[in-house]
């Protein structure tokens, strides 16, 4: 018999409670950083139609969506020779899949729901799925956080968005004391800026897109290997060469400027408009981590104005990244919304956070093991257990959480319930024999250093607090 594995498939991952732990943490400063700027919740389905994903990505985004295969007959149709002896398609197999970002099932929702607000602003923390090839803080399976404004062109949406994801990466801990820009920045560019340079270094049109999935990729595999991609994908090696030296010109100090008063030079309006982005965005949170970066290219077809990149110091790769895209959500309805967004990836905050030991302290598991003796009854232990989980009403009126306590459940020697609180990490043993009982108290074990003391149940919370 073949023995079955118990890893999850390749990409995917199992969390554990340490894991946890620090993702809850993380989603935590994301969610409330998100709502302080006005973000509202939202969530959509696992699975979306095909036609809702389809072409919305590029061509290589399209390879990446996993499909959902037909079930029962309509599979079995599906699979039937046909008449003219053709091969049934993947279109022809499946009509869903696994959403691939979160950014198309918004503009299907803002389609969707005529009575959302003219001025939609939403944050959405959900896991996403591609058909990648896994490799360090790169996953099948991984959780996206973002944010984005729909309903306007002004580039306040583009400052805001950029200060959320700021705010949020100087709450976790992403800068240094001392150096006000801290150790990340959000790298800008524009995609109609990007495209008249592509079209100075003398590149067809019908390839601007394969040249811009190249460049998407200059962090990863550098210039030879985007010059060599851009050879392999058709485009001739004298204009991919081209295309690599006018985004160098493109890095030195005033370039922006230049081209932005430069009115009658392609680009030039998109270079204006990051000009003034960039003023925008330097009275808030944003402003000492933005940085124009000329070779910044965003794979997603979708992007048509300001694109955004998260770089991190010592990082290969991006922590996330986003832009507008006032072309997608007129896809899905006869009305032309514009809207901006930015994406956080969690899986590489979490990587970066881990690595460089920016967690603090957080607990997992129980607080107190509640431990009995054999003259107290599971019943009795349960009834002690649940008083002190419940929140209680202190005499000054505050109230008071309840503790986290696991009950052990059978009734071995106490020094085995004791070795057991030591294995999962509890801080405190509560030792409950007939005596406490009868007198409402609990002996309280500090597992560290051995003290103990008997005190009232309705002060044993405090006591746990206190250390």
């Amino acid at each position: 018999m073949t023995q079955i594995s118990t890893k999850p498939p390749s990409g995917m991952r199992d969390f554990l409670a340490p894991d946890l732990a620090r993702r809850r943490h993380a989603i935590a400063v994301i969610r409330r950083v998100y709502e302080s700027f006005g973000f509202a919740p939202l969530e959509t389905p696992t699975i979306e139609n095909l036609s809702t994903l389809l072409g919305k990505y590029g061509p290589e985004g399209d390879q990446l969506l996993y499909r959902i295969l037909h079930r029962r007959e309509r599979l079995a149709r599906a699979l039937e020779p046909k008449a003219d002896g053709s091969r049934p398609t993947e279109l022809d197999l499946a009509d869903e899949g696994l959403r691939y970002d979160l950014t198309v099932p918004l503009a299907r929702v803002v389609a969707n729901y005529p009575e959302l607000p003219a001025f939609y602003k939403r944050y959405q923390i959900q896991p996403v799925w591609r058909a990648d090839r896994p490799a360090k803080g790169r996953f099948r399976e991984f959780f996206q956080c973002d944010v984005d404004v729909c309903g306007t062109k002004s580039l306040v949406a583009e400052a805001e968005v950029c200060g959320a994801v700021a705010t949020v990466l100087l709450e976790l801990g992403f800068a240094k004391p001392g150096q006000p820009a801290g150790s990340f920045r959000i790298l800008v560019n524009h995609r109609e800026l990007l495209r008249a340079m592509v079209a100075e270094a003398g590149i067809d049109a019908a390839l601007e897109g394969v040249a811009l999935i190249a460049l998407d990729k200059l962090d990863k595999i550098g210039a030879d290997g985007v010059l060599a991609e851009l050879v392999a994908k058709g485009i001739g090696a004298g204009a991919a060469a081209k295309l690599l030296e006018v985004l160098a010109a493109a890095r030195a100090p005033g370039f922006l400027a230049a081209r932005a008063g430069a009115a009658t030079r392609p680009g030039s309006a998109a270079a204006k408009e990051l000009v003034e982005l960039l003023a925008i965005a330097a009275a808030g949170p944003a402003g000492p981590h933005l940085a124009f970066d000329p070779t910044l290219a965003r794979g997603l077809s979708y992007y048509t104005g300001p694109i955004f990149e998260i770089a991190v110091d010592g990082l290969a790769g991006s922590m996330g990244g986003g832009g507008r895209y006032d072309g997608l959500i007129g896809m899905f309805t006869k009305r032309q919304i514009p809207a901006v967004g930015f994406s956080l990836g969690l899986e590489r905050v979490l990587l970066v956070m881990e690595e460089r030991g920016m967690f603090p302290p957080l607990a997992t598991g129980p607080e107190l093991l509640l431990c009995r003796f054999p003259d107290v009854s599971a019943a009795d232990a349960i009834r002690v257990a649940t008083q002190l989980r419940a929140e209680r009403i202190r005499p000054d009126g505050a109230r008071e959480r309840g503790l986290r306590v696991e009950l052990f459940a059978d009734a071995p020697a106490i020094g085995k319930q004791l070795q057991y609180a030591n294995a999962i990490g509890a801080p405190f043993a509560g030792l409950l024999g007939s005596d406490e009982l009868a007198q409402q108290s609990l002996t309280l074990k500090k597992l560290a250093t051995g003290e103990q003391k008997t005190l009232p149940l309705a002060a044993v919370a405090a006591s746990v607090r206190s250390g």
